[in-house]
Order: structure tokens, then C-alpha cells, then sequence
């Protein structure tokens, strides 16, 4: 895989209520422009994903969400929605003075650049969704229940944490029990549910060392940030992603979803497709939910390059 360029800009952007994000800009300075969305919630920017485009070509917008990695407060929850998010972006294109630009995002990075998307279409050059996580009840009863049968041990030592009545229905008790968890509680649940997520992801052998010492504490702050917006329903309207697919309708918009995705099912970037019209959506064979597979990051590559030479993520 090329290796990431390194950012020539950083710097700390105060977006009110006592958020300060950390942002960074890599590739070229008067590039294409895009913004690339991480995951989570909570999970933080990651420099790899900047091996998804041409730093020759690009200009590359990455920041850390309210609560997440380097902004501040870190794992903070107030004032932390999805509406304050899609504001945030926004703020970011008109602090760096971008006109329009490239939307990029995956897993609820994807379900953020929807949001914004809709929100404000006149600022998008298109939109590229990669693992798509809608924040329905339908996403967390598949990731925390219905995966039980790929790696029942692990997914047992999760369930052993909850009253025996809510052992089959994880999606609704885990959030909130995060949430209201004293200390010794919190990092139990927080080390279980990355197991059970490294289970799904990996596969049930893969190995897993449980985090110690910062490294957990910066876990059980992510996680708890995970937990807000899952427990809040992703602060979003039952089905709210149809508007928001019809209205990106005319905008280049690229749907890439790994066919072996055990997060977040291929269904979602499916149903995206047809409710987004002269979309184009690429299964990728073999491929789970990490953008880092080698077959996924060459198809994410690809999407950059065709929407850089104007052929509208059109394929081959």
C-alpha cells in the first residue's frame, strides 16, 4: 500500500460549547479537496486512509469528531450529535474557504457524509460511502445479536456481563449500561465489546489483546462516545437516510460494501443505491468492514482516481 503522506498543516478549530477539534490537512494544497469522515462513533482520524488518494492530486481534510483522538475534551458527550457534527464540517469548509468538495466516508463515517450531504448539497462535489452504517435498529440488533452464531465463546463472555434477561438483546442494553457503568464496570464492558467486535471483523480466532494502563482509558472513552450516539439512536429520524440518498441524487456517488461485512451489512449499501438514483454501488468480494483489505483499499484507490479524471465513478 503507498505510504500516507504526512500533514503540512495542523491546527485546533473551536466550534463553541467548549469543543475544540483537531484538524489536519495533507496531499496537495490546491488539490481537489475532500474531507475524509473516520468512523465509530468515536474512533478518531486515521493517517492510513490517506493512501486512498493521490497526494499529487488531492487535498486532504481530516479531523477528529467532538469527543474522539485529539479533540477536546476527549470522550466529552455534551453538546456531541449528529447535528453538531454535520455544523462542524461545515464550519471546517468555510474556515479552510473551500468552495465544494469531496465527501469521503466509511462506516458512520458514511452515515455522517449522508447527513451532510443532504444538508448541504451545494457544497458537494460528491460522495464516496464506504461500509455503510445507517444507525437503524436493524445495524445494532445484526452487530451485538445476530452475529452471535459466528463466535459464540466470545460473543458469550459479552452476554455474561448483562442480567440474564438481556442477554439476547444486547443492541438495546449494552449502550445505555456503558453509559451509566462505575469505573471497574465501564472497562469490562468497553474490553468485552472490542473483543466481540475484533471477533466479528477478524473472525473468531483472531487474536486480541485487551487494552491496559492509557490505552484503556482512552478506549473506555471511546466506546462510551460509541455508546451515546447508539443509545440516542444516532441522534437521526427512523429511515432518515432516504431523503438523504434521494437528495444526493445527480451527484456523483460511489457505494463501496465488502461482501464478508459482519459489522455492517451489505444490505445497507444496497438499499443506499436504490433509493440514491445514478449511484453506483461495487460489492467487493471477500472483503469485511476494514478499508484496509488489500482488495477494498484497491477499490477505494479507484473510486479516487476515476472521480479525479472526471468519469464519475463510472466502471471499466
Amino acid at each position: 500500500m503507498p505510504t500516507p503522506p504526512a500533514p503540512w498543516s495542523v491546527f485546533s478549530l473551536d466550534v463553541g460549547d467548549g469543543h475544540q477539534l483537531h484538524v489536519e490537512q495533507s496531499g496537495a494544497s490546491d488539490g481537489l479537496p475532500v474531507i475524509c469522515l473516520h468512523g465509530g462513533p468515536g474512533s478518531g482520524m486515521s493517517a492510513g486512509h490517506r493512501q486512498f488518494f493521490d497526494a499529487t492530486r488531492y487535498h486532504i481534510i481530516q479531523f477528529d469528531q467532538r469527543g474522539c483522538g485529539r479533540s477536546t475534551p476527549r470522550g466529552g458527550l455534551a453538546h456531541n450529535t449528529t447535528g453538531h457534527l454535520v455544523a462542524d464540517i461545515e464550519r471546517i469548509r468555510q474556515h479552510l474557504g473551500i468552495d465544494r468538495w469531496l465527501i469521503f466516508g466509511g462506516s458512520w463515517g458514511a452515515t455522517l457524509a449522508m447527513a451532510y450531504g443532504a444538508a448541504h448539497r451545494s457544497a458537494c462535489l460528491g460522495v464516496i460511502l464506504r461500509g455503510v452504517f445507517l444507525g437503524s435498529a436493524d445495524d445494532l440488533r445484526r452487530f451485538f445479536d445476530d452475529g452471535q452464531p459466528h463466535a459464540p465463546a466470545i460473543h458469550a463472555r459479552l452476554a455474561a456481563l448483562a442480567p440474564p434477561g438481556a442477554r439476547s438483546k444486547l443492541a438495546h442494553w449494552l449502550p445505555a449500561a456503558l453509559l451509566t457503568a462505575r469505573p471497574n464496570e465501564q472497562a469490562a464492558l468497553t474490553t468485552a465489546w472490542m473483543a466481540w467486535e475484533n471477533a466479528l471483523d477478524n473472525g473468531p480466532t483472531a487474536p486480541f489483546t485487551p487494552p491496559t494502563g492509557d490505552a484503556l482509558a482512552a478506549a473506555i472513552d471511546k466506546y462510551r462516545v460509541q455508546a451515546h450516539y447508539l443509545h440516542h439512536h444516532c441522534f437521526v429520524e427512523n429511515d432518515w437516510w432516504r431523503d438523504a440518498a434521494t437528495t444526493l441524487a445527480a451527484l456523483p456517488v460511489a457505494i463501496l460494501h465488502g461482501t464478508q461485512d459482519r459489522i455492517c451489512h451489505p444490505d445497507n449499501a444496497r438499499a443506499v443505491h436504490t433509493a440514491c438514483p445514478g449511484s453506483v454501488l461495487q460489492l467487493v468480494d471477500g472483503c469485511g468492514h476494514s478499508p484496509f483489505a488489500p482488495a477494498m483499499a484497491a477499490a477505494l484507490r479507484e473510486a479516487t482516481r476515476r472521480f479525479d479524471s472526471a468519469d464519475g465513478f463510472k466502471q471499466a
